[in-house]
């Protein structure tokens, strides 16, 4: 038993040490620095995410079908833990559009890509992808409609992403070939998006402060808290084998993404609230993501 404790313990600081490794490294490197990351965010996501994306979806192994119920319970656990948090906003007197969008949209590539990825190993990169695209694509159309519901959402289709991704499934469905050379070409871009993920990330949280703390508290707790009550409560409708299980409830115990704050900068809706939720809610996944790695692994 002790061995086996030993063991768990063991792998939870090799999937953990590294990613909060990285971004403490980019957290130092702004708080030194402070550098412009403008232009690596825009690259990562014109070029890199997107290539990483294709390069996983238009493998001839992959199957869609595999990953459907992952799929829906992604949007399951996001729409959920919406409805779920909706009365807390009256509880902690803060305006819906400030708190619930942190709540649903978790931070599923600076985070949960290379979590999914060291926990679970390289075959679990596809439904890391899979969770990644899910939970962008609600954000830039459910997201953003709560922010502005006169917002046109055929601009998704416009993202970089979701044209890899539409690509990718194309070219999977088709059971196209990829030149050798241009395969690993699009591997080695690929590869660069998870790292960087992490250190934009850490950059960013430089810039993030703690004026409205107490929000920010309640929302590192009742985030991962609601994601992974939601994420067990559709498990009893998907019926999900424990290995998509697993990676369902990872996704649900993830922190606010970054992009949150992004967002409610561009809106106007209460940046400062929305940066103490997001900088809050990942400070608080030291200790959530590795109890939920107890409790999957």
């Amino acid at each position: 038993m002790e061995s086996t404790a030993q063991l768990l313990a063991e792998r939870i600081f090799q999937t953990v040490f590294p990613l909060f490794a990285v971004v403490l490294c980019g957290y130092l490197y702004g708080r030194y620095k402070k550098p412009d990351m403008g232009l690596a965010n825009q690259l990562n996501m014109d070029i890199f995410v997107p290539a990483l994306v294709f390069f996983v979806l238009s493998d001839k192994s992959f199957d869609l079908v595999k990953f459907q119920s992952l799929a829906i319970g992604a949007i399951i656990v996001m729409l959920g833990s919406g409805l779920l948090l909706w009365p807390f906003c009256k509880l902690l007197k803060v305006n819906a559009k400030t708190f619930l969008p942190p709540m649903m949209f978790s931070n599923s590539g600076n985070l949960g890509l290379p979590l999914i990825i060291l926990a679970f190993g390289e075959q679990a990169l596809p439904a890391a992808v899979i969770l990644f695209i899910m939970e962008m694509t609600l954000h830039f159309t459910v997201g953003i409609y709560i922010m502005d519901h006169r917002t046109n959402p055929m601009r998704l289709i416009r993202m970089p992403i979701m044209i890899a991704t539409i690509a990718g499934l194309c070219w999977s469905s088709f059971s196209l070939p990829i030149p050798t050379p241009v395969s690993i070409s699009l591997d080695m871009l690929g590869q660069i998006s998870v790292p960087l993920l992490l250190f934009t990330l850490g950059v960013r949280l430089t810039s993030v402060d703690f004026s409205a703390w107490r929000i920010g508290v309640s929302g590192a707790i009742l985030c991962p808290a609601a994601g992974i009550l939601v994420a067990i409560a559709a498990q009893q409708v998907l019926q999900l084998d424990n290995t998509q299980l697993a990676y369902l409830i990872t996704f649900g115990a993830l922190p606010p993404a970054v992009l949150n704050y992004i967002v409610a900068e561009q809106y106007n809706q209460e940046p400062k609230k929305v940066a103490s939720i997001v900088l809050l809610g990942n400070m608080g996944a030291l200790i959530f993501i590795p109890l939920t790695l107890i409790f999957v692994l």
